[in-house]
C-alpha cells in the first residue's frame, strides 16, 4: 500500500488549500482519512472518507469549513480546506486501512501512512 500526499504551502489566513492523496494497493473496502500534528503535539483527526459508500466524518474543527471527496477512478482523495486559521498550521498527514472509518475519530491509528504535507496559515 501506498500513500502519495501534495498540496500543502503557505496560506493567508482566510485562504483555502486543497491537500490530495493518491491511495494504491487498495482495491476493496477502505478507508483514507486525514490527521494533523505539529511538534511536541498529540495527533488530531481530521476527516475521513470510506470507499465503499463514501460516507464522510469531520472533526468538530473541520465541520463546515474542510470537505472531503474522493475520485474512484484516480483512486485519489482530495480535502478542500476554506477559512483556514492560524491554528490550521500543521504538518497533515494522509492514512488508509482497510475497512471502514474508526468511529473514535483517531485516524492517526489508522496503519498506513503517507510523507506528511505542511501547512502553514500566516500573513
Amino acid at each position: 500500500v501506498q500513500l502519495q500526499a501534495s498540496g500543502g504551502g503557505l496560506v493567508q489566513p482566510g485562504g483555502s488549500l486543497t491537500l490530495s492523496c493518491a491511495v494504491s494497493g487498495f482495491t476493496l473496502d477502505y478507508a483514507v482519512g486525514w490527521f494533523r500534528q505539529l511538534p511536541g503535539k498529540e495527533r488530531e483527526g481530521v476527516s475521513c472518507i470510506n470507499s465503499r459508500d463514501g460516507s464522510t466524518y469531520y472533526s468538530a474543527s473541520a465541520k463546515g469549513r474542510f470537505t472531503i471527496s474522493r475520485d474512484n477512478a484516480k483512486n485519489t482523495v482530495y480535502l478542500r480546506m476554506s477559512s483556514l486559521k492560524p491554528e490550521d498550521t500543521a504538518v497533515y498527514y494522509c492514512v488508509t486501512d482497510h475497512g471502514s472509518c474508526p468511529k473514535n475519530g483517531n485516524y492517526g491509528m489508522m496503519d498506513y501512512w503517507g510523507k506528511g504535507t505542511l501547512v502553514t496559515v500566516s500573513s
